[in-house]
């Protein structure tokens, strides 16, 4: 038999929540009647209708701000490549649960509820309260979480634990996201006399060429290294006998904490000059957390039980819900930590090793009884 901790991630995984198109709210409706069912405070905050996400509090009866668990439920679309398994079977062979979702980001989420349901069925009152926030509209953009942040819905937290994977290592910084749209204006004519046109294509190749060796300043971050910027679209052009007047690409720039975004912008404003507009399609905040806050300290203390060495802290060149969360709980010490393998998120046949799931109730239930009972 499933532990409690797996059978939950089972019964998580089996909830078809894809986004697109946003089918979270079963799933997130499952979580809240569990949660208060035991009793816990679960209040409900929708971005869109239908798009749930939720807070639950478990009031403390000392003044430390509580500790807070975070995760989201959204999973993406299963791919065109057919799976060798029911994709939301919650199937465990040969030691992996498979099921989209299951290593980004529903076993972790399993993990840390079941882990505060154990420890509370045993220690009804805490000293040190907890704070769950579950979302919805991760993968497309961290809209619940912005949502709840935005709408100051978050309260205090003393540290956050983000349940993404990462094979229950800890990581204590991640990148930024700013993505950025690039209209270029030609003026069209014959191809045949193209000099009496202005190639827009052209001109967006030179500004590419010129973002290639943009360097915006020295910051390379311990862990994340230096900023990236990769352009990821291009098109360009109506018909092939006529000079384009048009053309647009997108670049994503993965930024390191210390990076002014603002300022980014400008310079790439700058950069394209007065024949293109630059549009801000996202604009996230990495965050990073000093590796000897006394918090971290105490969770690699409980990790190096749990893996027989003590682990390095780790950075992570993604984004999270931390984006939005760390700023919105007014720079919260913050740790990702989840069961799942990064390497899974995403793929045709997903899977996170029951073991795994396992060591995170464990990790997660040790970190709850050391913080707040």
């Amino acid at each position: 038999m499933p532990s409690r901790s797996v059978a939950l991630a089972q019964e998580l995984i089996r909830f078809p929540s894809l986004n697109p198109p946003g089918e979270e709210a079963a799933c997130i409706d499952h979580i809240a009647n569990l949660l208060a069912g035991a009793g816990i405070a679960v209040e409900t905050y929708a971005f869109a209708p239908g798009r749930p996400s939720i807070v639950a509090r478990i009031a403390g009866t000392g003044s430390d701000a509580p500790l807070c668990f975070t995760g989201h439920v959204d999973v993406v679309p299963l791919g065109a490549e057919p799976w060798a398994v029911a994709p939301f079977g919650g199937d465990i062979i040969d030691g992996k649960l498979f099921g989209r979702g299951s290593s980004d980001m529903k076993a972790g989420v399993a993990a840390f509820v079941a882990a505060i349901l154990a420890e509370r069925e045993v220690q009804p009152v805490f000293r040190r309260g907890i704070t769950l926030v579950i979302t919805a509209g991760e993968e497309t953009g961290c809209e619940g979480a912005f949502h709840l942040a935005r709408n100051r819905k978050l309260g205090p937290a003393g540290l956050l634990i983000v349940a993404e994977p990462s094979s229950n290592l800890p990581i204590v910084a991640h990148k930024g996201s700013l993505r950025v749209a690039v209209r270029v204006r030609g003026r069209t004519a014959h191809s045949s006399m193209p000099e009496l046109g202005d190639n827009a294509i052209e001109t967006a190749v030179d500004i590419i060429r010129r973002l290639r060796s943009w360097q915006p300043d020295s910051a390379k971050h311990a862990l994340l290294g230096p900023m990236t910027a990769a352009v990821t679209t291009i098109s360009g052009g109506s018909n092939i006998n006529s000079v384009p007047d048009q053309a647009s690409f997108t670049v994503d720039i993965r930024t390191v904490p210390s990076q002014r975004h603002s300022s980014l912008i400008a310079d790439i404003k700058a950069l394209c000059g007065p024949q293109a507009d630059v549009d801000v399609v996202t604009d996230f905040p990495g965050f990073e957390t000093d590796p000897q806050h006394t918090s971290v300290v105490s969770l690699i203390d409980i990790l190096q039980t749990h893996l027989d060495k003590r682990p390095a802290p780790l950075g992570a060149p993604y984004f999270t819900d931390a984006s939005a969360l760390v700023p919105g709980f007014g720079g919260v010490p913050t740790v990702v930590i989840g069961p799942g393998e990064a390497a899974q998120a995403h793929q045709t046949n997903e899977f996170c090793y029951v073991r795994q799931i396992e060591m995170a109730f464990s990790i997660y239930r040790a970190l709850i009884h050391q913080v707040c009972r």
